[in-house]
């Protein structure tokens, strides 16, 4: 019996994927373009869509710069406003732990489990940004040690706070009336070195007893994280030896946390690029890498691992012949984007050896490092490959990050669904209401998801 594939739409945010410059693309922050995108995703009976979240516009150089999607609406008020025009996709939007409080954010997403009758799920990630920090009362940014430390307490909290409400809590007596079995419904009392509260939880269990919980760290930190607390984790990892790795990696952490390997679905982000020819395909999708990473782009992504500024380098020239500067980050000020590369000045060379041997431009070389196009060719050749890796545990399914919005997702509805319905490996039709169903993922927290009357 071959694995069901898993399958889910993408909305970019605060990124440099999406394609501006086409005709097609649509605005970022009128609704029609979420109820667009979310309706072609239902259509193809994916499991859900997937709203990032950036909480701060970009800067680097001590500039506010607009090469990317540089702000959205609130996650948690489109999801509301999605679940009224949708019927049975899931929900699903990343809401940071290492700013927010866990009252307010569980208080949100029970609410939207019931408004949209059971299909909520939260991205739980963290921030390393002061940039994003001022926006916030307590300022600065976590080391990573405490930030992961201060999202499992969170998590652990927002748990608390769900499983507060059982589930039982409405009695009928014999006599046709009800009472409440637990008198003190929602109460809940927490106190650690993150947070200290108490009182009364005032969302009864939602459809799902907890929404879905995805995380999105790779960290060895965030591996483990994720194998102790997520019912999903969003992956990077989009070939097939890399997703091998991870899955194997991350699916054997899960007996430590007393968890079984279903417990846990493994779903990478992958971009897709389609074409009546596998040639024709290739020739987009170097069209639309050129048209992502625009000269000025190109320059911005260089001076994050050099470290200094670089405006005035040519981005149709050879990369600099200087090597970065370590140490301190002085082009993206609080945001700590040098220490995404952990030897910036090997990586350097690393990027000189392959511009070298491939006589690849500035700009041509960011296009290649950077490259985002995980499935090229026909949609027979995607449906194929797709199916492979699932099948070959490379993951359990992916997340698809079309670079149009909101139409982008059309093509492959259209074109690979349908293929991989007549392969038996995607469903026709969805069997379950709730997110959870969808992802054949079990009830979670006491008491079980029975509804509660009022």
């Amino acid at each position: 019996m071959p694995k069901q594939i898993h399958l889910a739409a993408h909305f970019p945010g605060v990124n440099n994927t999406t394609v501006w410059s086409d005709p097609s693309s649509g605005s970022h922050i009128e609704f029609d373009s979420f109820r667009e995108f979310a309706q072609i995703a239902e259509r193809g009976k994916l499991d859900f869509i997937f709203l990032a979240e950036g909480l701060r516009l970009r800067e680097q150089n001590d500039r506010i710069y607009d090469l990317d999607v540089v702000g959205r609406p609130d996650t948690f008020t489109v999801l509301a406003a999605l679940a009224a025009v949708t019927d049975r996709i899931g929900l699903t939007g990343t809401i940071n732990s290492t700013f927010n409080e866990p009252y307010e954010v569980a208080r949100q997403f029970a609410s939207l489990d019931h408004l949209s009758g059971g299909r909520a799920a939260w991205n739980v990630v963290t921030s390393w940004d002061a940039f994003t920090g001022e926006n916030f009362r307590r300022g600065g940014f976590l080391a990573q040690g405490d930030r992961y430390d201060r999202a499992r307490s969170f998590l652990q909290t927002a748990t608390e706070l769900f499983d507060s409400w059982r589930g039982d809590e409405v009695v009928a007596d014999k006599d046709g009336g009800t009472f409440l079995a637990d008198p003190h419904p929602g109460t809940f009392a927490h106190r650690d070195r993150f947070f200290d509260i108490s009182g009364q939880f005032d969302v009864p269990r939602s459809p799902q007893g907890r929404p879905v919980v995805f995380q999105a760290g790779d960290s060895d930190e965030g591996r483990d994280f994720a194998a102790a607390s997520a019912d999903a984790i969003f992956s990077r990892h989009s070939t097939l030896e890399a997703g091998q790795a991870f899955y194997a990696d991350v699916k054997g952490r899960l007996p430590r946390f007393g968890r079984g390997r279903d417990e846990l679905l493994i779903l990478p982000a992958a971009t897709f690029v389609l074409g009546d020819t596998e040639e024709e395909a290739a020739e987009l999708a170097q069209q639309i890498r050129l048209a992502q990473v625009s000269p000025a782009t190109a320059i911005k992504f260089l001076e994050q691992l050099w470290n200094r500024d670089l405006s005035d380098h040519d981005p149709d020239g050879p990369l600099p012949s200087v090597d970065p500067v370590v140490g301190e980050n002085t082009i993206a000020r609080g945001r700590a984007s040098v220490r995404m590369h952990r030897d910036p000045v090997a990586t350097a060379q690393e990027w000189r050896a392959k511009a070298e041997a491939e006589h690849l431009t500035t700009r041509e070389l960011i296009v290649e490092v950077t490259g985002r196009q995980s499935f090229v060719g026909t949609p027979q050749t995607v449906a194929d490959t797709i199916d492979r890796y699932v099948q070959a545990d490379a993951s359990d399914g992916f997340i698809l990050v079309p670079h149009i919005t909101p139409g982008g997702m059309a093509p492959f509805v259209d074109r690979v669904v349908p293929l991989l319905q007549e392969r038996g490996v995607f469903r026709a039709d969805y069997e379950g209401t709730t997110l959870r169903d969808h992802l054949g993922l079990p009830l979670r927290g006491a008491g079980g998801a029975s509804a509660v009357a009022s």
